[in-house]
């Protein structure tokens, strides 16, 4: 790959070349999201199914009556439906680091990877991306948590002031720090994510090490890459809800259904995309290249050749007085 070939263009071009691993994730996310939301509509369904005020959430939506529902005894207990739902998204969670090192394995090959070779990476990578994700979850965790006890804090000062627009101001642009921030971190991880199954690497430090560096080293254009996936994916979500709003009727559930579920899938694109990034970025730069060994062939020793001694004739004997 030409180490000067744009990272957005070369990672969507793997993206578009394996759109598989788009569906696939999709049918899962339906599919556990399915399991995840039974509980919730058997709840809403024992107040609902036998009261008027259903028809404001059917035709509309009013807060008020989600609000009201929620609060009455029939609902039940809240966690009742809040942890199957917790559940399963932890279960894709999982199921995330399950499959995800075979997608990259399939990035970073020049040919459809076949089905045995992408399980088999994410049989041999599952325990490594486990201890990744657990290190990125107590990494992130800390630094949010400082981000956001800074941001009340600053806001709260701005609050102070007497201009109305300066705690709002400072809000948005701590917010923005914040996103940047946490979106660097994620870069630090992924690169670690992409070091550890197309190096096979079984020591976890080493790829968070090699992502560190990396990652500070390219911020600009990795950070770039990854903003621009980003606002893709907020212009989709945009467009999306438009469409939803404008197009589909209150009372369609069909049409609500496939705008949204189209533009779930959509969404899908920018996270691979930046997978893609990611790959791209190691072939380019964290790649070890490999010098092809040519075999050594053997050099003809030449053979010192020593002559033949002249054969010694015998001295004659004297010749004998008068003979």
């Amino acid at each position: 790959m030409s180490e000067h070939k744009g990272l957005l263009s070369s990672g969507l071009g793997m993206v578009l070349r394996n759109k598989r691993y788009i569906v696939w994730f999709y049918v899962l996310n339906v599919f556990l999201g399915l399991f995840g939301t039974i509980a919730f509509v058997n709840q809403a369904g024992t107040i609902l199914d036998h009261s008027l005020l259903s028809e404001r959430l059917l035709h509309g939506f009013s807060l008020g009556v989600l609000i009201e529902m929620f609060a009455r005894p029939e609902f039940g207990p809240t966690m009742a439906s809040r942890g199957p739902a917790m559940f399963f998204a932890l279960l894709f969670m999982v199921a995330t680091a399950l499959f995800l090192p075979g997608v990259f394995q399939g990035y970073a090959s020049t040919y459809r990877l076949p089905r045995e070779d992408f399980f088999r990476a994410c049989g041999r990578n599952l325990w490594r991306f486990i201890r990744l994700m657990i290190v990125a979850g107590i990494v992130m965790g800390i630094v949010a948590g400082v981000l956001f006890g800074m941001n009340g804090a600053l806001v709260k000062k701005a609050g102070e002031s007497t201009n109305e627009l300066l705690s709002f101001e400072v809000q948005m642009a701590v917010l923005f720090v914040i996103f940047l921030v946490m979106t660097t971190l994620r870069i630090w991880f992924d690169l670690a994510e992409a070091d550890i199954v197309l190096n096979d690497q079984r020591a976890v430090r080493k790829s968070i090490a090699a992502g560190f560096r990396h990652t500070f080293r390219s911020l600009g254009r990795l950070l770039g890459s990854y903003v621009v996936a980003t606002i893709v994916a907020a212009a989709i979500l945009v467009a999306g809800l438009w469409c939803w709003e404008h197009f589909v009727s209150s009372t369609s559930v069909i049409g609500a259904f496939l705008v949204s579920q189209l533009t779930l899938f959509l969404l899908l694109i920018p996270r691979f995309w930046q997978r893609g990034v990611t790959v791209s970025y190691w072939q380019q730069r964290m790649m070890v290249p490999v010098v092809p060994v040519q075999p050594i062939e053997p050099q003809p020793v030449a053979v010192a050749v020593t002559p033949n001694p002249a054969p010694v004739m015998p001295d004659l004997p004297p010749a004998t007085q008068g003979s």
